[in-house]
């Protein structure tokens, strides 16, 4: 969440512009979606949201079952979750140039039907836990692979995949580079290995142990994600999280979750993680900030008042715009600490 409140305010974009190099396009690059085949490291951030969050349901789940809540309760609690997900997520971009925009392609809609798949799996064998997302990975393959549909029979092809046909008849358009309304099909193994995660380390399992489960079955899917791109069976698609791509993501969370728990909790490092908790806390309030507040309205603001403010006193506008950029992240992450203080978090 940090990362994604930072990289939303165009902050290394602007630094690319304002000291143009090869590192600085890199990073710009970088934090940017990759147009459509291949992986940059902001096309992570969607997938490892997901899989935090099946991690979370994990502990989420222990918790209720010590408060004695029922399966029945739970899972109320779980659909209502699921539906002010859903809710927020098209809310978010219904309005988009002037005109209503409905779409199902964003992390909170995706996370909605994610989470009610990986609910209704939580109490199985890990087994069988992988076992349902496998298929929820072939039958996507499939789907895109044997519908044959007029129009739509190029399974990798941008605007004319079996995505962009369901896209047609949910909302009524295809909607191009934006995800397809069917991606919480694959998106939802993200959240089930999370999850798979979260039980395994809430386990009697030994620290050497955990950690051997999440590095090597991340380093397993992390290979056989890019090995199925390059061998070109199914290429890195991040706008229709194809198969390779919901692989390969969901390695390298394996791998930076097995690191974080290798760092903090077994070798017990907790200094200075303090100002990564106070956003972590809420993660769903300062997501709904920046794409309502922020991207409407804050950003834009702050660069021209603050820019402007800077270029009186002779700083450059190009320089004005990144330290507007690091004074918005600045605002957000604060926000986030004023309701950490109050112990204020969103829950669904």
């Amino acid at each position: 969440m940090v990362i994604l409140i930072l990289g939303e305010t165009s902050v290394f974009y602007k630094l690319h512009e304002a000291f143009p190099c090869s590192f600085t396009h890199l990073l710009a690059t970088q934090f940017e979606h990759s147009q459509w085949q291949g992986l940059h490291f902001w096309d992570l951030l969607l997938p490892t949201f997901m899989f935090v969050a099946g991690t979370s349901m994990a502990f989420s789940y222990k918790r209720q079952k010590e408060l004695h809540y029922s399966w029945r309760q739970s899972f109320i609690k779980t659909l209502k979750r699921c539906f002010w997900l859903l809710f927020l997520g098209v809310l978010i971009y219904a309005v988009r140039d002037n005109k209503l925009n409905l779409q199902f392609s964003n992390v909170l809609a995706e996370l909605a039907f994610a989470t009610l798949i990986s609910f209704l799996i939580i109490r199985l064998h890990p087994g069988w836990q992988l076992a349902t997302s496998i298929l929820l990975l072939l039958a996507t393959e499939l789907l895109f692979r044997y519908t044959h549909i007029p129009g739509f029979d190029q399974p990798f092809t941008d605007q004319h995949n079996f995505g962009n046909y369901i896209d047609l008849i949910v909302i009524g358009r295809v909607n191009g580079h934006y995800g397809t309304t069917m991606n919480w099909i694959p998106s939802a193994a993200s959240t089930i290995w999370g999850l798979m995660a979260g039980q395994l380390l809430l386990s009697n399992k030994s620290s050497k142990s955990k950690l051997s489960y999440l590095a090597g079955f991340g380093f397993i899917a992390l290979v056989l994600g890019f090995v199925l791109d390059w061998a070109g069976i199914t290429p890195m698609l991040k706008w229709i999280a194809s198969s390779s791509f919901v692989i390969a993501t969901g390695g390298i969370s394996l791998i930076a979750f097995a690191i974080c728990y290798w760092w903090i909790d077994v070798r017990k490092h907790k200094r200075y993680l303090l100002f990564f908790i106070i956003v972590g806390m809420n993660p769903i309030f300062i997501y709904l900030f920046f794409n309502f507040i922020g991207a409407n309205w804050l950003y834009g603001y702050a660069n021209i008042l603050i820019g402007g403010l800077l270029n009186l006193v002779n700083i450059p506008l190009n320089i004005g715009a990144i330290i507007s950029c690091l004074a918005v992240f600045a605002f957000e992450w604060y926000l986030c600490y004023i309701l950490f203080k109050k112990q204020l978090f969103l829950k669904l």
